[in-house]
């Protein structure tokens, strides 16, 4: 592998690592970019993944994306919508990470993007459950909808940085998933650490003598 090779390979690598922090958030908007976009020329996919761009794909991922974006904005939808995705998020992380490898055999492609696309589409998907019992259980649920239409700012966002500056959004987008995961560990330890009762040895004594 010479030095254009290697560049090529890092930047389909940081890409479609992006693009998978985004297949978290809204599972269906990057496959429906990344297929859009390489029907058109911009972008090059893997020979085995070519069905991508045809239009089976993109009306299918064009109308998943579409009842994504409205029933993640209805209460009780939207935790629907995340117990699923974390089934259906790192396999299209998977696929959509893997479809970027033009240079790899299928199955060394597969397995990297499971590594790579795969598990951080699963880890940002937690994260956005996570993030979303928060707000319901802080605001009642009132808050999701305002929520849901930043996490679609958030995804369009990523996706564009993802084509346009793979290489910067890869590692924003890693600083951020720490971030967060250090903000909600010490959300949820606290919020435990408030509800365990109190043990034997803590309580309280009282000092009124026994009765006869």
């Amino acid at each position: 592998m010479d030095a254009n090779d290697a560049a090529l390979f890092a930047t389909q690598l940081a890409m479609g690592f992006a693009l998978a922090a985004s297949v978290g958030v809204r599972a269906f908007l990057p496959l429906f970019a990344t297929g859009l976009l390489a029907r058109q020329g911009y972008i090059e996919l893997a020979p085995s993944f070519q069905w991508m761009a045809g239009t089976p794909a993109l009306v299918v991922f064009g109308s998943a994306f579409v009842f994504e974006i409205l029933a993640d904005k209805v209460p009780i939808l939207d935790h629907m919508l995340d117990a699923g995705g974390a089934f259906v998020k790192p396999v299209a992380g998977t696929i959509l990470a893997a479809s970027l490898f033009t240079q790899l055999d299928p199955l060394v492609a597969t397995t990297l993007a499971l590594v790579t696309g795969g598990a951080v589409a699963g880890t940002v998907a937690a994260l956005k459950g996570m993030t979303r019992v928060v707000s319901t259980g802080t605001t009642a649920g009132l808050g999701n909808p305002f929520l849901s239409v930043a996490e679609d700012a958030a995804a369009t966002a990523g996706i564009v940085f993802a084509f346009l500056l793979p290489i910067v959004a890869a590692l924003v987008t890693l600083a951020i998933v720490a971030f967060c995961l250090v903000k909600l560990a010490r959300v949820f330890l606290r919020r435990g650490g408030a509800r365990r009762p109190a043990s034997p040895s803590t309580r309280p004594r009282s000092d009124a003598a026994p009765g006869p």
